[in-house]
């Protein structure tokens, strides 16, 4: 595994985001609002957003009455976030920082009761990376705080296409992913009780090939 090629995948998405605002559209993603449900009957309204991306579950999030700290690597996606936030007048609930995950979350413990991503885990994560990011989500949620999150699954089309990146990643046009299995979710749940695992698609934008996804919904024990 060459780690300086999983390192360069944050100038592609920064590329990414400046060449085409909106890539995935400004509609919420499903994850997002079915996260949204899931928090609301549980009494959570602070939310912590790994990998944002351009902004439209933090947006809808917001709508919704929930405060959102985001998190993502990306600062042209950071910038779009809050340029968004004002022009709607959700920045009194939104506040970003650009900043690498597989860093220490700048986050006190116990601070959220809630953490949402979508597809973030199946960034250019190592799972040595993905373990200690989930160490660092459970100390900063609260007691019996949720984790949720989506990640793409080996039923995938792209799985085992274009070029292996080591352990279950593969390049396809620029872009690493990781695939999941239920076993690597298991081992990426130690902390939590796992609630559910369920697989869904989505697709990407109208007319083009659905990806096929977990979502995971952890608690905190």
């Amino acid at each position: 595994m060459n780690k300086d090629i999983l390192n360069k995948q944050a100038q592609h998405w920064e590329n990414a985001f400046s060449g085409k605002q909106d890539m995935f559209g400004v509609s919420p993603s499903s994850a997002a609002i079915k996260a949204s449900e899931i928090f609301k009957k549980e009494g959570v309204i602070n939310i912590l957003e790994l990998g944002a991306g351009q902004g439209r579950d933090t947006l809808f999030f917001a709508q919704n009455g929930f405060h959102i700290k985001v998190l993502d690597y990306s600062k042209t996606a950071i910038d779009n976030i809050i340029k968004k936030a004002k022009a709607l007048k959700l920045d009194n609930l939104i506040t970003g920082q650009v900043y690498d995950v597989r860093n220490l979350l700048p986050i006190k413990d116990k601070k959220f009761g809630g953490c949402f991503s979508h597809m973030l885990y199946s960034m250019a994560l190592t799972s040595k990376e993905l373990e200690f990011l989930s160490n660092e989500i459970h100390r900063v949620l609260n007691d019996k705080g949720l984790n949720i999150y989506t990640a793409r699954n080996i039923k995938d089309t792209d799985y085992k296409k274009g070029i292996h990146r080591g352990e279950e990643l593969y390049e396809n046009q620029g872009f690493i992913v990781h695939f999941f299995s239920k076993e690597k979710i298991k081992k990426l749940s130690k902390g939590f009780k796992i609630l559910n695992i369920d697989s869904f698609v989505e697709y990407r934008t109208e007319g083009t090939y659905p990806r096929k996804l977990f979502r995971v919904i952890l608690r905190k024990s």
